[in-house]
Parts: structure tokens; C-alpha cells; sequence
């Protein structure tokens, strides 16, 4: 492939500019859903939620530009992670303050692991079984949060047409994905929430109440709503070393993904500085009170639609993610995407991640025969068995192992390390 700007190429300004809109309109939606979803969860103040967002917004500019400067130096889009996201959902019951130490220490293990060259070590616990299960593990234990945002209780609309709308407006999704190409097809999750909630306020008014309840200021810094206090809670934080694995995992694939698409010099190198960053900027997460960050892998399709290569237009995107985190005017207006709508969007996203792993499961020949399909199945029933384990029954275990026992998707880690390197070993 013919690339116009290579990874060291300096575009001209206009277009370096329009480059880095088109970063940005990418960066942008995994930042209001996944950072919707857990302000809503954490804080019942839309003044807290509005705060927690401009932090994350904070963070992920910060981030992208260390990366472009002094870390993989790639285009790779960079947001919070799903991984994450389980973690700090399935741990509800603790502190945020043991929540976000668990965020902080995790990170630091992962810089350590990465500068240090001993991540190699924890790289051959990843078969191609166990990858697959766990990227099937986000897809399946994410479940009943998309539901919960579906069925929306407290929605003044029907219920009945709330699932109506899902399935009309996740069917469109699919077909949309079908049939466009290029950047539009790069940006279709970006439109599909523009106008999905258009749609959603027009055709459902009484949805729109609160849309402007909240007085924002145009601009306003945050620096003093965060505060660290550094809480160690055990189980909490093994359950977050474990997801920090599968994120190592996902940083790890979509950097060497991106190399080897671009041919890029240095690999070891840049996976190793890359890495390592994502941990520092985890630590950093954690000590603001926010998820954690990781690398996307959505960066080939785009380079491959505009053909340009260059990691600079990143800069003016990093940029302007950190101009847009100190208007708490604009975070208000990207809280009100309806919960429907974010709900769809992940049933989307969700369904995409089960198609590739079915396809790598396919690619890898990981399914070999029927103990191969037990490593597989039994982890997910496990896991969704236990997301959907109701509140009061996780109550009643002990507070050490609730963060383990009642998180679904580091159960089905555990049980397909177990399966796989030990319970059914495949013999050589």
C-alpha cells in the first residue's frame, strides 16, 4: 500500500489540522461511553460526573501525546479501558479509594513488567485459547450493564419501545458497517451516537428532561475536585493485577498489530516504550480517581482509508482533548447521550468483539478437539453465570474474596489459566 504520509512525515498545517479532527472525532465516543457508564455508576452528582469526565479527557491528551513523543511514536488511538471498566463495576461494593489504588498499583506493575523486559515471563501464559476466551470474556461479562442500560428503569419511555429502538437502531449499525467504506465507516460509531440521540429526543420528548437542568460554566478547571489516598485492599487489588493482564494484552497486540501493518523499525523497542507508558498513564489515572487507559487497535482501517501514516496529527488531537477537558459546558452536553443509546453502541462494539474472536479462534486453529472446546466454553458459562449473580448473593461472601469471587470475567481468567496450563494440558 501506497502510503501519502509515512510514520515520520510532517503533513502541511491545514491538513496536519484536518488530520487531527479526524483523530479526535475518533478518540472521542469510546471517552463518553465507557466514562458515562462509570460516572453514572460512582457518582449520583452530575457536577462529580461532569469532573470525572474532563479528568478522563485530561488524561487520555496527556497520554496520546507522551505516546507520539516518547512512547511507541505510532498513530494509535488511545481511551479507557473495557477491562477496566469490568474491574471497577464488578468491585461496586469497595472503596473508590481501593478501587483506584488497585488502578494505580496495576499500572505501576505493568511500567515495571515493560521497561524492565520482563513481561516476556507473563507473554507465554497467552495462547491463542486463552486471548479468545478473554476477549470473549469483556463481550459476554458486559452483559448486564448493556441491559441495565437498555431496559433504563427510571426512563420516563416504555419499555417496550426502548427494545424496539434497539434492535432497529443495532440492526442499522450492522448494516451501515456492511456497506460504508473509509472514513466514514472509521467514524460510524462517532455518527451513530450524533444522530442516534437526535433521533432518540425527537421521537421520545419526554427523554429530554434534565437535557438543560444542569448551570455549567463554559470554562473551569478541575484540579481541586480529585484527592489520592493510597488503600490496599487484597482482594480488590488481585482482581485488578488479573485484569491488568488482559489489558498488557490488549496494549501488546494492538501496538505490534499497528507495527507490522506500517513495517515500523524498532519494534521491541516501541512495544517496550509503548507498554511502559500505558503504565505510567494508568498510575496517573489511578491518582486522579479514573479508568485506566489502553491502545486501540482501530488505527490500521484508518490509516488504510486516508493513507496517511503520520503520528504527527496526533499532536494537534491530544491537543484539542485537553482543550475540550477544561469546558465543563461540553462534558455536560456528552453526558446526555441517553443511556439507549450507549446501551446500543456497546451491544455493537461488544458484537464485533465476538466476531473476531471467533475468527481468530478460526485463523489460530486453537479448536482442536473437544477438550480445546471446554477451555473455551466452560470459563464463559462461569463467568456469565457469575455476572449475573444478583447483588445480595455477592453480599454475602466474604469482603476478601467478593472482588474475586463476584467478578465474572477474573473468575473466567482463572479458570482458563487453570484449564489451559494445568486441568487439560495438551500433552506435547
Amino acid at each position: 500500500m501506497k502510503l501519502k504520509y509515512g510514520l515520520d512525515d510532517r503533513p502541511p498545517s491545514l491538513e496536519m489540522l484536518a488530520y487531527g479532527l479526524q483523530w479526535l472525532a475518533l478518540t472521542i465516543p469510546a471517552l463518553v461511553i465507557i466514562g458515562q457508564v462509570v460516572a453514572g455508576v460512582q457518582f449520583g452528582n452530575v457536577h462529580e460526573q461532569i469532573v470525572y469526565l474532563q479528568k478522563l479527557c485530561f488524561i487520555t491528551g496527556v497520554l496520546l501525546i507522551a505516546q507520539i513523543l516518547w512512547g511507541h511514536g505510532m498513530p494509535l488511538v488511545i481511551g479507557p479501558s473495557t477491562v477496566l471498566l469490568i474491574g471497577i463495576l464488578a468491585s461496586q461494593g469497595s472503596s473508590l479509594d481501593s478501587i483506584y489504588s488497585a488502578i494505580f498499583l496495576g499500572g505501576l506493575v505493568l511500567a515495571v513488567l515493560a521497561y524492565s523486559g520482563l513481561f516476556s515471563l507473563v507473554q507465554g501464559l497467552f495462547t491463542p485459547r486463552v486471548v479468545v476466551v478473554i476477549l470473549l470474556l469483556i463481550a459476554f461479562t458486559m452483559a448486564p450493564t448493556i441491559m441495565n442500560l437498555v431496559i433504563a428503569r427510571d426512563s420516563s419511555v416504555p419499555l417496550i419501545y426502548n427494545i424496539l429502538f434497539t434492535l432497529l437502531a443495532v440492526s442499522l449499525l450492522f448494516a451501515a458497517e456492511h456497506h460504508i467504506k473509509g472514513v466514514w465507516k472509521a467514524t460510524l460509531v462517532l455518527w451513530a451516537i450524533l444522530l442516534g440521540s437526535i433521533f432518540y429526543y425527537l421521537i421520545f420528548p419526554s427523554s429530554q428532561q434534565g437535557l438543560n437542568a444542569v448551570n455549567t460554566p463554559y470554562l473551569a478547571p478541575f484540579w481541586n475536585d480529585f484527592s489520592f489516598n493510597l488503600v490496599v485492599d487484597p482482594g480488590v487489588l488481585l482482581s485488578f493485577l488479573l485484569c491488568f493482564l488482559a489489558l498488557s494484552i490488549n496494549d501488546l497486540g494492538s501496538i505490534q498489530s499497528l507495527s507490522s501493518f506500517l513495517q515500523a523499525d524498532r519494534i521491541e523497542k516501541r512495544t517496550r516504550r509503548g507498554m511502559g507508558l500505558t503504565g505510567l498513564g494508568n498510575m496517573l489515572s489511578g491518582w486522579m480517581g479514573v479508568i485506566g487507559p489502553v491502545n486501540f487497535s482501530m488505527s490500521p482501517g484508518v490509516i488504510a482509508a486516508t493513507l496517511c501514516a503520520s503520528r504527527y496529527p496526533l499532536l494537534p488531537a491530544g491537543m484539542g482533548l485537553i482543550l475540550i477537558s477544561f469546558s465543563p459546558w461540553l462534558m455536560n452536553y456528552m453526558g446526555h447521550i441517553p443511556q439507549v443509546i450507549i446501551g446500543c453502541i456497546l451491544i455493537y462494539l461488544m458484537s464485533i468483539q465476538i466476531a473476531a474472536s471467533l475468527v481468530m479462534l478460526k485463523e489460530k486453529e486453537a479448536l482442536l478437539n473437544f477438550s480445546s472446546g471446554i477451555v473455551i466454553g466452560f470459563p464463559l458459562i462461569l463467568a456469565t453465570l457469575i455476572a449475573f449473580m444478583p447483588g445480595e448473593v455477592v453480599g454475602t461472601l466474604p469482603s476478601i474474596l467478593r472482588p474475586l469471587i463476584g467478578n465474572g470475567f477474573v473468575m473466567g481468567v482463572i479458570m482458563v489459566m487453570l484449564l489451559e496450563h494445568l486441568l487439560l494440558k495438551e500433552r506435547a
